[in-house]
């Protein structure tokens, strides 16, 4: 987890650095990112032995990423951005690593009214959804029904909706909405 905070924090220099390159002609360029996200149903509650609780909701977690932006017209108003990452969430659980983890995949239109204003629409899934409680509880797993994320932004940084459905093993649903801060840079 450590590791994972230090990467966001360091996301920033390295994807400023890229955002100043003169790549501009490049019709596909590689694309780089983070997030931090919040909200979604509760999933999991977890008790410690100091009195306090935890609850793991859907939507909630620190997400990196990689994928591609793709050009669609010459002036670079109009583009796609593909892109697959690991989102993770985990407990303060210091006896057992208790973890939410999940692979999204996310394909998105963006466009570009001002330059580094950036305005995107798309659809998200998640794929291999676990739920581990590394002995203390019985794992879950999910799938995803494919849902919408918008994104508005301004250079690397921007602000993110996810609208998303869980379900179980018994087909019950969760809620995976969640709101996010976003990080991302092309190369």
């Amino acid at each position: 987890m450590k590791r994972f905070i230090l990467i966001m924090l360091l996301s920033p220099a390295v994807l400023l650095h890229a955002q100043t390159k003169s790549n501009s002609q490049k019709p596909v360029r590689f694309l780089l990112g983070a997030a931090l996200e919040f909200g979604g149903d509760n999933l999991a509650e977890i008790y410690f032995t100091d009195g306090s609780t935890q609850t793991m909701n859907a939507g909630q977690g620190g997400t990196l990423f990689a994928g591609g932006q793709f050009r669609l017209t010459k002036n670079e108003k109009l583009f796609l951005r593909g892109s697959i990452g690991i989102k993770y969430l985990t407990t303060k659980a210091d006896n057992a690593h208790i973890r939410l983890t999940r692979i999204p995949l996310a394909l998105s239109v963006n466009y570009l009214p001002v330059k580094k204003l950036r305005l995107a629409t798309g659809i998200v899934t998640h794929q291999a959804i676990n739920l581990k409680f590394d002995g203390v509880g019985q794992d879950a797993k999910f799938t995803s029904v494919p849902g919408l994320q918008f994104e508005a932004g301004y250079g690397v940084f921007a602000l993110s909706y996810t609208a998303m459905t869980y379900k179980d093993a018994n087909n019950a649903s969760y809620r995976a909405n969640a709101i996010g801060l976003t990080i991302s840079g092309v190369f």
